[in-house]
C-alpha cells in the first residue's frame, strides 16, 4: 500500500542515502502520489549536510512536476531536556519537522529520561511529528508522552522501516499505535526512505495500523489535502 505524501524521505545530502529529490519526484509521481517531504539529517549525524541546506530549501519550489514539495527535515534530539541540532532560525523555514532520536547523536539512558527527552522537545513550537519512537534503543513512558503529543496537537510517525532497522520496534509500535488510536492522536505513515525507489511503499505500517483498529480518518498522510489542512492549521501558523 502506498502513502498519498511521504514524510520521511532523506536524499544523498544525508550522506548515507542514494538518492536526489528529482528521483524522489520521479517516483512518487510513477507510485500516483501527490507529496513528498524532503527530511535529511539534521547537521549532528555524521555526513549530514551543513545547516545551511535546511535554510535554502525554498530553492526547491513548493511543486516539481505536479508533486507537492514539503521543505523539512529529521532533526537530531541532543539530550533528554530539548536539545536539537537545528536551531529555531531554520527550523521556522520549513514546513516540517519530524525530532528523532539516533544512537550517534544522543546515548540511550533510562526510561525516564527519554521520557522526559520527548516531553521537552514536544515543547518545541517548530517539531510536527515524534520519529520512529518504537526504537528499542529509547523505551519510554508510551503513555504519558503520547497524551502529551495530543494535548499538543502534534503527530506520532509510524515508520514501515522500523522492524527492519530498529530491532524489537515491531513490537513496540503496535502500543504506541494502539495508544494513539485510544487517545485519538494522528499519525503519519513513513517509509523513512534513503533511496528513491522506496517512497511511499508501506505495506507493514499499513496492515499494523489496521491490527489494532486505529481509525484511518487520522492518518493524516492518507491525502494531500488532509495533511496540508494539518499544517495550516498547527498553532504556530496561526501567529
Amino acid at each position: 500500500m502506498v502513502t498519498a505524501v511521504e514524510t520521511h524521505y532523506h536524499t544523498i545530502a544525508s550522506g548515507h542515502a542514494y538518492s536526489t529529490v528529482l528521483e524522489g519526484v520521479m517516483y512518487a509521481k510513477r507510485y500516483g502520489m501527490k507529496g513528498l517531504a524532503v527530511t535529511d539529517h539534521g547537521p549532528a549525524m555524521p555526513g549530514a549536510p551543513h545547516i545551511w541546506h535546511f535554510g535554502n530549501q525554498s530553492a526547491i519550489g513548493e511543486e516539481v512536476d505536479g508533486i507537492r514539495i514539503f521543505r523539512g527535515a529529521e532533526a537530531n534530539i541532543m539530550d533528554y531536556d530539548g536539545g536539537l541540532d537545528i536551531t529555531e532560525e531554520f527550523l521556522k523555514k520549513l514546513d516540517w519537522v519530524i525530532a528523532s532520536y539516533h544512537v550517534g547523536c544522543c546515548p540511550p539512558s533510562s526510561v525516564e529520561d527519554h521520557t522526559r527527552g520527548y516531553l521537552k522537545v514536544l515543547e518545541n513550537p517548530y517539531v510536527d511529528a515524534l520519529g520512529h519512537s518504537g526504537n528499542d534503543d529509547y523505551v519510554y513512558d508510551y503513555e504519558t508522552v503520547v497524551r502529551e503529543v495530543k494535548r499538543l496537537g502534534k503527530v506520532m510517525e509510524i515508520n514501515n522501516h522500523s522492524p527492519i532497522g530498529r530491532p524489537g520496534s515491531g513490537e513496540r509500535c503496535p502500543v504506541i499505535a494502539r495508544l494513539c488510536a485510544q487517545y485519538e492522536v494522528p499519525v503519519v505513515i513513513s517509509t523513512d526512505a534513503h533511496f528513491a525507489a522506496k517512497i511511499g511503499q508501506a505495506d507493514w505500517a499499513f496492515e499494523m495500523l489496521e491490527s489494532v483498529g486505529y481509525p484511518k480518518e487520522l492518518i493524516l498522510n492518507r491525502d494531500l489535502e488532509t495533511f496540508e489542512r494539518y499544517l495550516a492549521g498547527r498553532p504556530r501558523m496561526q501567529k
